[in-house]
């Protein structure tokens, strides 16, 4: 009896190979950048992964992966389609857990260190290349108007707290200064013509 239905198990098996090749040879499969298919043509499905995500996001209540970045990009006054090659990653800076923020841009290189439990910048470190103050817009500033937007930049402080002195460089008059305020010390440049703060540090101090 068993040999009365193999030709019809047989027929049935190789009708159903045809149509399964058939139902391939026209189909699109996704897979993911890293998958890989033999044949049939292939679209790959591209996900958008911050670099440097390990899987370890904020707590409730506290800022999270996208909020570190927007406020360095506000910070920065940098628009986020400038910015390329984006880190974001966890990390412990005197003895608080902080986001480390690091992007480019044709610009210039932009680092941050935000406190994840209130969004504070406790540290920064970036430098304009020159070349592009003109391009990146602004308006011409005093030495009082270098003061009020330095202490702006270090949020909230006083604009009598803040240190300058006028420099010249090429003809290209700047402003230097530092401010120490809240347990940051902060260092910088802004072009006298532009209003741009085009050297900022900011580092904190025990």
């Amino acid at each position: 009896m068993n040999r009365k239905k193999w030709p019809a198990a047989a027929g049935a098996a190789l009708l159903c190979l045809a149509l399964t090749g058939c139902g391939s040879a026209g189909g699109e499969q996704w897979v993911s950048s890293g998958g890989q298919q033999e044949s049939g043509p292939v679209q790959v499905q591209e996900t958008q992964i911050m670099e440097g995500q390990t899987g370890e996001e904020a707590s409730a209540g506290e800022i999270d992966r996208d909020g570190a970045f927007a406020l360095a990009l506000e910070n920065a006054e940098v628009p986020e389609d400038d910015a390329y090659n984006v880190k974001v990653e966890k990390d412990r800076e005197n003895d608080i857990s902080i986001w480390q923020v690091e992007f480019e841009t044709d610009y210039g290189d932009y680092e941050y260190e935000i406190a994840s439990a209130d969004g504070r910048i406790v540290g920064a470190d970036y430098e304009v290349d020159e070349e592009w103050l003109d391009s990146l817009g602004g308006s011409p500033v005093d030495e009082d108007g270098a003061r009020s937007i330095a202490a702006g930049k270090a949020g909230g402080a006083s604009a009598d707290e803040v240190q300058i002195w006028q420099e010249s460089d090429d003809g290209r008059s700047r402003f230097e200064g530092e401010l120490f305020w809240n347990g940051i010390k902060y260092e910088f440049e802004l072009d006298a013509q532009t209003g741009i703060i085009f050297d900022w540090n900011a580092d904190m101090r025990e």
